[in-house]
């Protein structure tokens, strides 16, 4: 899902720069005046394993690839700014150390998984989750919520190359939606996994006030 340099056009990455920029700016905000010592050392966990997660890349025909994303992990153990500011540093030090997306489009794979994985996925588990008050609610909501933040930023992916005019999008979309459909119930399972986790063994996690 990562967009390397040369595949979208002038006008669509610098928007998507400013609009990234502005939005990581307001996470950085954000998250400042809530920051607590207890997010810190999670913050560097979820990092890391949302960083060796998306390492795993499959190929995929007409579009860049795809990849597990933890958006909506990170959102739910964070909040939302503090989950969009971990995805924003593991997406730059991706494109930075390991050449995974491009330095120009930057701001296009920030907003695609970090501002739609975490700042928009939260803000989705959260109206999906209304109507339950049980633990399982919030198992439902979470795997509901990863699947579809995955397909829609895989998405959003396709339909920047297709104004960009790099590929039609009759085939970037079915191509990127299609293996990331399939890609989001893994992501889905391990979400749920590691919420449940979590929520077994430090329960106090859970109750981070995600503003």
């Amino acid at each position: 899902m990562h967009i390397p340099d040369g595949f979208l056009d002038p006008k669509t990455w610098i928007t998507l720069d400013a609009v990234a920029t502005g939005t990581v700016g307001l996470s950085v905000y954000k998250t400042s005046r809530k920051l607590r010592e207890r997010m810190i050392p999670l913050m560097g966990v979820l990092a890391a394993f949302i960083f060796a997660a998306q390492m795993l890349n499959f190929p995929v025909a007409g579009g860049t690839s795809g990849h597990f994303v933890g958006g909506v992990l990170a959102a739910i153990l964070l909040g939302p700014f503090a989950g969009t500011l971990v995805m924003t540093v593991v997406i730059i030090v991706q494109a930075l150390l390991f050449q995974d997306g491009g330095i120009a489009v930057l701001g296009a794979n920030v907003f695609n998984m970090a501002i739609v994985g975490s700042l928009l996925g939260y803000y989705i588990f959260r109206a999906i989750k209304m109507p339950f008050k049980s633990d399982k609610g919030l198992y439902i909501s979470a795997f509901i919520t990863s699947w579809l933040v995955v397909v829609i930023s895989s998405s959003l992916v396709a339909i920047q190359l297709a104004i960009s005019k790099t590929v039609a999008l009759a085939v970037a979309l079915p191509a990127m939606a299609g293996v990331h459909a399939l890609i989001g119930i893994g992501e889905a399972l391990i979400t749920v996994g590691i919420i449940t986790l979590v929520k077994k063994v430090r329960p106090d996690l859970m109750s981070i006030e995600k503003v």
